[in-house]
């Protein structure tokens, strides 16, 4: 047993049935020894609806997961190379593609037994546009293993034909040509400051949420001290009061055994005295 077996077997299953199984694989690895591997195991968080509907997806679908990776790539290099005509056309297909996917996303959970809203719908395409727009993004949902939505506007922004790609034009002059490219340096530039600014909110977000799982972690660890505690003196208490229970029965005793000592001493004085009248 090892952690991406253990991974890959939990984010298979249903919400409602990864904390059971994840606590009982823990339990397996700590009773083999593997403390190392408990902690791991232990540390893996149950995918909020819409991770697991996108997670679905990637081991239902490779097919459609496999188009939407290749789509992304292309998007990235045409976006990196400024190619227009190139965007143009992955546009269309970026929108055909994502729509047609979140719809079978959405069947697939149906099927599974979990049908989902238009909530849960947005948030599984807004992760669809993260995958197309970022190549971090689109490795860790390719894994099958989110445990909660990604974001599409980190890293890569929706393209629009009529914002980020203009219409046929006739060809302009050098002057014309020199400006367009400018300008079309100055925006890939300010897209990349964008990029860095989000990528460091991104980072920063998740140093909280890591700082926030630590701290639950603490937390958890020290409930199950004071619950194990609480145990032992539950247990020191049911003791003390069975003893207590044998010493009351042993003070009866003692108290029935001075009575009848009392009842023959009575007697036996009452013999000496009449043999004695």
């Amino acid at each position: 047993m090892d952690i991406d077996t253990v991974a890959d077997e939990l984010y298979a299953l249903r919400p409602e049935e990864f904390t059971a199984a994840r606590n009982a694989r823990t339990a397996e690895a700590r009773t083999a020894g593997d403390r190392a591997l408990a902690d791991r195991i232990g540390k893996l968080r149950r995918p909020s609806l819409a991770a697991w509907v996108s997670n679905l997806l990637v081991r239902e679908r490779p097919e459609e997961t496999e188009a939407l990776l290749r789509l992304g790539e292309a998007l990235r290099r045409a976006h990196r190379d400024l190619d227009g005509a190139r965007l143009r056309e992955l546009t269309g297909q970026q929108r055909t593609l994502i729509r047609a996917v979140t719809r079978e996303a959405r069947e697939l959970a149906a099927q599974a037994g979990h049908p989902v809203g238009d909530d849960v719908g947005r948030e599984v395409e807004g992760t669809l546009h993260a995958v197309l727009a970022d190549a971090d993004a689109a490795a860790e949902w390719a894994t099958g293993r989110l445990v909660k939505p990604l974001e599409g506007t980190v890293g890569f922004p929706d393209v629009s034909p009529s914002a980020t790609v203009r219409k046929p034009a006739p060809r302009p002059g050098k002057r014309e040509d020199a400006a367009e490219a400018a300008r079309l340096r100055k925006d890939a530039e300010a897209a990349r400051r964008e990029l860095r600014a989000r990528e460091k909110e991104a980072s920063a977000a998740e140093k909280e949420a890591a700082e926030q799982r630590r701290r639950a972690e603490q937390l958890k660890e020290r409930v199950a001290e004071l619950t194990e505690e609480l145990s032992r003196a539950k247990a020191e208490q049911r003791e003390a009061a069975e003893e207590e229970r044998r010493a009351r029965e042993e003070l009866r005793a003692a108290e029935r055994r001075v009575r009848e000592a009392g009842r023959r001493a009575e007697k036996a004085a009452t013999r000496l005295a009449e043999r004695q009248g």
